[in-house]
């Protein structure tokens, strides 16, 4: 049984229906028993998706209830009745992967999802596409590849002379017998990639694009992502295929001097040999993963207003790569508190800065379709807190104009409809002296092609920053 939903969504699910217990009298009390004993082993588990589960009565029935933060992904929850991992949770982006995909492509893959130290899903169901798995591994091989180191190994060649350990009876029964007399057979170390990591790599790599060769209707970014499959193949197609036994696996996991990348790309070589699936993916065993949307939507924004940056001369910085830390200095120190300001991403020209914070949250659709006093008070204050961030970003700029820009996601036909209504930015002036204040309100889609997204942003700046290009 698998309880399935999508990020920032609130689902109920009947404790009777999920437990598959007959209906009766003693129905109602032992579903009772069974949510509250489910919710108590699995709220923790819950908690790696963003999810918060509690048992819930509606008056009529006793229900499971499930409310979705900004992370998706598949997990393993354990039955209160067998204390094994019998259920799973698969928690969906609210954007459909059709559009998830394509931005992966656009981005980079500089996002991907992360596997988590669970045990395997049993019974996955075919929720999430092929392609999302052979995306993670092949993230994974090529920071392997990037990051794999040369070793001395005992090479057996024959030289013109003499090097290393000379086998001097091979040497004289079967060089000089041939008149082979500057075929002279050493062995000394060498300095050379292992070759058999490589190898497993090679296998690994041909696995996947065999893989994703079927998904190709999809759409274009599956051939960006055989592209990279393919340009990783081009790196190891000089050594032969080796497929690693588990004890080899383990050898190689037990080398001195790990890095996170070599341990992440073994378990993805792992992952190809033993032919497991992503949770959700097949009906074979899965591998629980999660994928951060927040971190996903900083990573597309900052796509989008890199493509901005080169249009129009800007230059960017990105808190992904803690290019924008403003450090806090309390005094006296304090520990309690926030040390420093990280915007997400940062462009500035000779008298203008431009910051963003990207958001992944409901707030955009709703704030177009309610007014400012019909919205939840929750929400209100949540956008609030927003504003209150990115003004706090503001004040530390130093040009003489400074735009505060929050970015909400919304779906492609909302971009659409906006664009083409002349609404896709709400801005407003704020006096501070003798300096120029602006903030801007904005979405992006989670599918449209960057170029389309970013050229009219490119268009306003370009108005903004008219004066400063003409002096």
């Amino acid at each position: 049984m698998c309880l399935e939903l999508e990020d920032h969504s609130l689902e109920y699910r009947s404790a009777i229906d999920f437990f598959q217990l007959p209906r009766g009298r003693e129905a109602f009390g032992q579903a009772s028993r069974l949510a509250e004993q489910f919710v108590a082993q699995n709220r923790a588990l819950a908690s790696l998706l963003d999810v918060h589960l509690e048992r819930d009565y509606s008056g009529s029935d006793v229900r499971l209830l499930l409310q979705a933060g900004s992370m998706v992904g598949a997990i393993p929850l354990t039955s209160p009745t067998s204390a094994r991992p019998d259920f799973g949770l698969v928690v969906k982006p609210r954007f459909p992967w059709a559009g998830i995909g394509p931005m992966l492509a656009e981005m980079g893959w500089r996002i991907s999802p992360i596997p988590l130290r669970l045990p395997l899903l049993h019974r996955s169901e075919r929720r999430v596409p092929l392609w999302v798995l052979s995306c993670m591994i092949l993230v994974r091989l090529k920071a392997l590849l990037d990051a794999l180191e040369r070793r001395f190994e005992i090479v057996e060649e024959h030289c013109i002379v003499p090097r290393g350990t000379v086998h001097w009876t091979d040497y004289a029964t079967r060089s000089l017998p041939a008149a082979h007399v500057l075929s002279i057979p050493c062995a000394f170390p060498d300095l050379r990639d292992d070759r058999r990591l490589k190898g497993a790599i090679r296998h690994s790599v041909e696995r996947q694009l065999s893989a994703l060769e079927t998904q190709r209707e999809h759409g274009t970014f599956v051939h960006r992502l055989i592209e990279l499959g393919q340009q990783l193949l081009r790196r190891v197609r000089a050594v032969p295929i080796y497929v690693p036994s588990s004890s080899t696996l383990g050898a190689w996991l037990h080398r001195p001097l790990r890095t996170e990348q070599f341990v992440d790309g073994l378990q993805a070589i792992e992952w190809t040999v033993e032919e497991r699936g992503l949770a959700g993916l097949s009906d074979l065993e899965g591998i629980p993963w999660k994928m951060p949307m927040e971190q996903f939507f900083e990573a597309w924004a900052e796509t989008v207003f890199r493509l901005v940056a080169r249009q129009t001369g800007a230059q960017v910085r990105v808190g992904r790569k803690r290019e924008t830390i403003h450090p806090l200095r309390w005094e006296p120190p304090y520990l309690g508190s926030q040390k420093s300001l990280v915007p997400d991403i940062w462009l500035e020209w000779q008298a203008t800065t431009l910051i963003v914070d990207a958001k992944y949250k409901r707030h955009w659709e709703e704030l177009q379709i309610q007014q400012w006093s019909n919205l939840e008070t929750e929400l209100r204050e949540e956008h609030r807190r927003d504003l209150l961030q990115v003004l706090a970003y503001a004040n530390v700029a130093r040009t003489p104009r400074v735009i505060a820009c929050l970015v909400y996601p919304c779906s492609q036909s909302s971009w659409a409809s906006l664009r083409d209504r002349g609404r896709l930015l709400h801005k407003a002036e704020i006096g501070v002296g003798s300096r120029s204040l602006s903030l801007w309100l904005t979405a992006l889609p989670m599918a449209t092609a960057v170029e389309r997204i970013g050229a009219p942003l490119a268009d306003e700046i370009k108005m903004v920053l008219q004066p400063e290009l003409v002096n």
